[in-house]
């Protein structure tokens, strides 16, 4: 159910196990040429090779990768991922077990899946998202964790220091999504000027990312002088509402918050943008590809092989807490220039200009 939470007018200005055939996916996806649905029926075939029973009875070290998401929306990351863990000389079904749990954006199912990856006692686990990462960060003091974060890891409590992590955690952090979130509002106002109201959409259920966005979004909005409305969305179904919800409001943009739930669901978040004629902004590359108007944040890519790697060399013995945070730095601007002449927006030519990628 869509819910407003707050509304500001400025006074001033599910569960697989991948085996072998897990590197022929990855293959075929760095050879571009593989669509999406391929993939995940790779995903979804690899699972009958590495059943339950088989858990724990392998010769091979176990990693436990865990997500808020799915994999349908997160095949680049994925592939990412691998290739870190590929350049840190391991291989899925070689010499190295990936079990794979996948939230299916229901973050109140990521303690049961971090307990059972805990108690089948996993070598390492790689928790993908913040969610994830608290998650499991919760279920263990002892298992190694390699997490992928746009957090702070310090904030979060993943870590004591970023130099030396000191505890049974490290891994890979983008640019803060808050921060980010806030900037992504300030180029949407540079896209439609005239715009005075804006929606905001937030993942309820994400523990820590949706209030730290929506409280440093609010606020650069008073300095723009802009009315925001905040509006809750956390499954398929309240996609469609908030997008009515828009239109009632006569909303003239909307900002989507960076989740790993509206992560994986770009291709619809994108059609609703354009069907309902709404200049929106998310987070990831994936949306404007997908049809959306534009993205603005981290190359998250660069953080999942960040996090192949340590998985790597965690697995060579190395400490947690010996190994600093890698810190994911390249952000990306990306602008599809097709969807902006189908809303009528004009791309001023500075914008265009700065994007690191223009679809057309």
């Amino acid at each position: 159910m869509v819910s407003v939470q707050e509304n500001i007018r400025s006074e001033g200005p599910g569960s697989a196990h991948i085996g072998s055939r897990t590197q022929s996916a990855l293959s075929e996806i760095e050879h571009f040429g593989m669509r999406r649905r391929k993939f995940v029926v790779l995903l979804s075939s690899a699972a009958a090779v590495w059943p339950l029973a088989v858990y724990g009875q392998s010769s091979m070290p176990v990693v436990g990768f865990l997500n808020a998401a799915s994999p349908q929306g997160y095949p680049r990351q994925l592939a990412a991922f691998l290739k870190g863990l590929g350049e840190a000389g391991y291989i899925d079904g070689r010499n190295v077990v990936i079990h794979y749990r996948w939230a299916e954006g229901h973050n109140d199912r990521l303690p049961a899946m971090a307990a059972d990856l805990v108690h089948n006692q996993a070598t390492v686990i790689v928790a993908t998202s913040t969610p994830a990462a608290l998650a499991a960060k919760a279920a263990t003091s002892t298992i190694p964790i390699v997490f992928e974060t746009g957090g702070d890891p310090i904030e979060l409590g993943l870590v004591t220091s970023l130099n030396r992590p000191g505890g049974n955690a490290t891994g890979a952090a983008s640019l803060t999504v808050k921060t980010l979130a806030a900037k992504g509002l300030e180029l949407l106002h540079e896209l439609i000027p005239r715009a005075r109201v804006i929606g905001l959409m937030i993942n309820p259920t994400n523990p820590t990312g949706a209030e730290s966005q929506a409280r440093e979004v609010l606020s650069y909005a008073r300095t723009l002088g802009l009315e925001m409305h905040v509006l809750n969305a956390s499954s398929e179904g309240d996609f469609e509402e908030v997008f009515a919800k828009l239109v009632e409001l006569r909303a003239t943009g909307l900002v989507i918050s960076a989740d790993a739930f509206f992560s994986s669901q770009t291709q619809r978040l994108a059609e609703l943008s354009v069907r309902y004629a709404i200049p929106t902004l998310y987070a990831r590359r994936e949306f404007p590809v997908a049809g959306g108007l534009v993205s603005y944040g981290s190359d998250v890519t660069e953080a999942y092989r960040l996090a192949g790697i340590y998985t790597g060399r965690v697995l060579k013995g190395e400490k947690p807490a010996d190994l600093p945070v890698q810190q994911a730095t390249k952000v990306e601007l990306v602008i599809n220039l097709k969807t902006a002449n189908a809303l009528g927006v004009t791309v001023p030519l500075p914008l265009l200009g700065r994007a690191d990628e223009v679809i057309e």
